[in-house]
C-alpha cells in the first residue's frame, strides 16, 4: 500500500483519538503535533535546563572542593617540610633533641618494610584476582569464601591487622621485627590488588578469549598474555593503589616493627619507618624533632606523587 494513502487515514486516526480525548482545540493534529506539544511546553524545557545547570554548577563546586584539599595540603607540606631538607636529613640516623639528627635510617626501613609487603602481597593478590575472574565456573562456595576474605580485608581497620600480626608472629617470636612489619602491610596489600585485578580483567572482552581458544591456546597462555596484557594498566594501578595506602600506615607497624632510633636493615629485628618517626615526632614539644615529622611527611608524599607520575608517563608510552 502506497504511504501517500495510509498516511491522512493515521492523520485522520489521530485527530479522531484527539476529539475523542477533548483536545480536538489544538492548533495541530497528526504526527507533526507531537513535535509543536513539545516545543509549546516551554516550562518543562525550563526546568530541564535548570536542573541541568544545578547539577553541572554542584560537580564544578565539588571538582573545585577536592582541588582546594589537595592544593592546600601539599602547600602546607611543602611549606613545613622544605625547611628540613638537607644532606643531613638523607644521611644521619635520628637521634636525641638538639643533636641535629637526620631520618636516614626511618627512610631506608619504610623502603625496605614497603617494597618486602608489594612483593609479598601483589603476586598473591594479583593471583586471587585471577582465580575470581577468570574460573568463576568453579566451585561457587570457594569462590564466595575468597571473595568474602577480601572484601573482608579491604574494610577491616589495619590496627586489628597489626594485633593479628603480632599475636602470630611477634609474640611466638618473642621480640619485634622488620618481618612481622611487612608482612602486616602486606596483608594490606593484598585485598586492594584482588579487587582491582579483578575488574580489569572483568572488562576485558569475551571475544579476545575466545579468539585465543580458538587458535588453540591453552588457558594459562591466554590469562597471562592476553587477558592481564590487555589488563595491565589497571592492574598496575591497583598496585600503586596499594603501595600508597601501606606507604603512610601507622598502626600495624606500632605493633610489629615498633621503630628503631639506631642504624638498623635486619629483618628480623625492630627497624624504623617514616610513618613511626611522624607519630613520636608530630606531638614533641622539641621543634627540630618537629620540623622532622613535617619533613618525613613530605617526602611520603612526595615518593607516592613520583612513582605515580612515573608509571602513568611508562603506561602511556606503551600505549604509543
Amino acid at each position: 500500500m502506497d504511504i501517500r494513502e495510509t498516511s491522512p487515514r493515521l492523520d485522520a486516526q489521530l485527530a479522531g483519538d484527539a476529539r475523542a480525548s477533548g483536545t480536538a482545540d489544538a492548533p495541530c493534529a497528526g504526527v507533526g503535533c507531537a513535535g509543536a506539544g513539545w516545543r509549546r511546553d516551554g516550562a518543562f524545557d525550563a526546568r530541564r535546563r535548570l536542573a541541568d545547570r544545578v547539577a553541572t554548577g554542584f560537580c564544578h563546586i565539588a571538582t573545585a572542593l577536592v582541588l582546594l584539599m589537595l592544593t592546600s595540603i601539599l602547600f602546607v607540606l611543602l611549606r613545613n617540610g622544605l625547611a628540613g631538607i638537607s644532606w643531613r636529613t638523607f644521611t644521619h640516623i635520628t637521634l636525641a633533641p638538639g643533636h641535629g639528627g637526620g631520618l636516614a635510617n626511618a627512610i631506608v626501613g619504610s623502603l625496605m618494610q614497603t617494597g618486602l609487603a608489594v612483593l609479598i602481597g601483589a603476586p598473591a593478590g594479583l593471583l586471587a584476582g585471577i582465580y575470581l575472574a577468570e574460573f568463576a565456573a568453579t566451585d561457587g562456595r570457594l569462590l564466595g569464601a575468597v571473595r568474602f576474605v577480601s572484601d573482608l580485608l579491604l574494610s577491616a581497620p589495619s590496627i586489628l591487622v597489626g594485633l593479628f600480626i603480632y599475636m602470630i608472629v611477634v609474640v611466638p617470636s618473642g621480640h619485634f621485627s622488620g618481618i612481622a612489619g611487612a608482612l602486616a602491610l602486606a596483608m594490606l596489600v593484598v585485598p586492594v590488588v584482588v579487587r582491582t585485578t579483578e575488574d580489569m580483567l572483568r572488562l576485558v572482552p569475551v571475544a579476545m578469549r575466545e579468539a585465543a581458544f580458538a587458535l588453540g591456546a591453552p588457558r594459562w597462555r591466554v590469562v597471562l598474555f592476553i587477558c592481564l596484557r590487555a589488563a595491565r594498566d589497571g592492574v598496575a594501578t591497583g598496585i600503586l593503589l596499594a603501595l600508597a595506602r601501606v606507604s603512610g600506615e601507622t598502626a600495624p607497624l606500632l605493633f610489629t616493627s615498633l621503630g628503631n632510633m639506631n642504624w638498623s636493615v635486619r629483618p628480623d629485628a625492630p627497624m624504623a619507618s617514616l610513618p613511626i618517626a611522624i607519630y613520636q615526632y608530630a606531638g614533641s614539644a622539641y621543634p627540630d624533632w618537629t620540623q622532622m615529622a613535617w619533613t618525613g611527611a613530605m617526602l611520603i608524599t612526595a615518593g607516592i606523587l613520583m612513582i605515580n607520575i612515573a608509571v602513568r608517563v611508562g603506561l602511556g608510552r606503551n600505549r604509543k
